[in-house]
C-alpha cells in the first residue's frame, strides 16, 4: 500500500492530496501501471474508510491499482469551499485521474456513490472502463418507499405501536424532503437492514481483522454537511437515474450490479428492474450478503471484478 503524500498544487498534506486548494483525504494501493480503479464511497456524508480497510488491498493484489478517496467536505476531507454538487465531484473525479495519468478508469459506485458513478459516466463515457454499481440506489424515491413498507411489516408483526406511529407520521411527510429521506434510513439502520442475519465466516473474519485497523474510528461517522449540501444543490432525494442507465447502456458503456439480497434499501422488484436494462449477465445477486457486498461476500465480489476487467491486465 502507497500512502499517498502528493499534490497536485507541490504543496504536501498528510495522506491526501491539495487540489484547488482543498484537502482530499486519499490512498492508493498497487502499481500504478496496473488498471485503475476508483472507490466512491456512500453517503452523503460517509467516508471510504470501510472499503480502504477491508478490500482495497486485497484489489491492488490481485493486479489492479486501487484508489480511495473522501469526497470534499466529507469524512476526513476538507470541507473548505465544498460545494457539494456532482459538477464539483465529477471534476475531481477528472483532477485525480489527471495526476494520475489514467487514460480509462473502472468506477466502484458503492451506495451513494454509485449514483455519481452514473453522472461521471454520463458525462465522460469515454473515460469509462466500466461501472459497477454496489448496493446503489438507482431510484431513491422507490428505496425509501421500500424502507417504510418493510418497516411497517416488522413493527406489525412486533406490535411496535409506538414505531408504527412513527411510521404513520412519516408517510404523511414530503416524500422528497431531506428529512423524509433522513427519517427513512433511521428506521432502516434500527431494523438491521444493513447487515445480513447470519454473516459468513469469511465476513466475520474480515470484521474482526476491520476492528483493529487505524482507520476504525471513522468506520461509523457521518457528518450532516453533506446530505444537506447534496440536498440543497442537486436534490439528490429526488433522482431517478434509469433513464441514464438506459442510455449509458446504448452508448455501450458496461455497467454491472453487484447487490445482497439481504440488503433492506431495495426490494427484488428493484434489483430485477436494474436487471431488464444492464441485463442478466451483468446482475449478481448474493445470498448471506446486505448493503457492503465487499465485505460481506469479499470473495465473490472479488471474483466480479477480476473477471470483468482480466482483459485489461498485461
Amino acid at each position: 500500500m502507497l500512502k499517498s503524500l502528493l499534490s497536485l498544487l507541490t504543496v504536501c498534506c498528510l495522506h491526501g492530496i491539495t487540489i484547488s486548494q482543498v484537502d482530499l483525504y486519499l490512498q492508493t494501493f498497487g502499481d500504478s501501471s496496473d488498471p485503475a480503479l476508483i472507490y466512491l464511497h456512500g453517503g452523503p456524508g460517509y467516508n471510504c474508510s470501510t472499503f480502504e480497510a477491508s478490500t482495497a488491498q486485497s484489489l491492488a493484489d490481485r493486479g489492479f491499482f486501487v484508489i480511495v478517496y473522501d469526497r470534499r467536505g466529507e469524512g476526513r476531507s476538507s470541507a473548505l469551499n465544498a460545494k457539494y454538487s456532482f459538477e464539483e465531484s465529477i471534476a475531481d473525479i477528472n483532477l485525480l485521474m489527471k495526476h494520475f495519468k489514467i487514460a480509462k478508469v473502472s468506477l466502484l459506485g458503492h451506495s451513494f456513490g454509485g449514483m455519481l458513478a452514473i453522472k461521471y459516466a454520463e458525462k465522460f463515457p469515454e473515460n469509462v472502463e466500466e461501472i459497477f454499481l454496489i448496493g446503489a440506489p438507482i431510484s431513491l424515491q422507490k428505496t425509501f418507499k421500500n424502507i417504510i413498507s418493510k418497516s411497517k411489516e416488522i413493527y406489525t408483526i412486533k406490535g411496535d405501536s409506538t414505531s408504527l406511529m412513527y411510521i404513520n407520521m412519516l408517510e404523511k411527510m414530503d416524500t422528497t424532503s431531506l428529512m423524509y429521506g433522513s427519517y427513512s434510513f433511521m428506521h432502516a439502520m434500527q431494523n438491521g437492514f444493513y447487515s445480513p442475519k447470519k454473516p459468513t465466516e469469511e465476513a466475520i473474519q474480515i470484521m474482526q481483522k476491520m476492528s483493529t485497523h487505524a482507520e476504525a474510528i471513522h468506520f461509523s461517522q457521518m457528518t450532516t454537511e453533506g446530505p444537506t449540501g447534496f440536498y440543497q444543490t442537486e436534490k439528490y432525494t429526488t433522482l431517478d437515474l434509469m433513464p441514464e442507465v438506459r442510455k449509458l447502456m446504448k452508448n455501450g458503456v458496461k455497467i454491472t450490479g453487484l447487490y445482497g439480497e439481504e440488503d433492506g434499501l431495495y426490494s427484488v422488484d428493484q434489483v430485477f428492474e436494474l436487471q431488464d436494462v444492464i441485463g442478466k449477465d451483468n446482475i449478481f445477486y448474493f445470498s448471506r450478503c446486505s448493503h457492503s457486498v465487499f465485505i460481506d461476500q469479499q470473495s465473490s465480489f472479488l471474483e466480479v471484478i477480476t473477471t470483468n476487467l482480466n482483459h485489461l491486465k498485461k
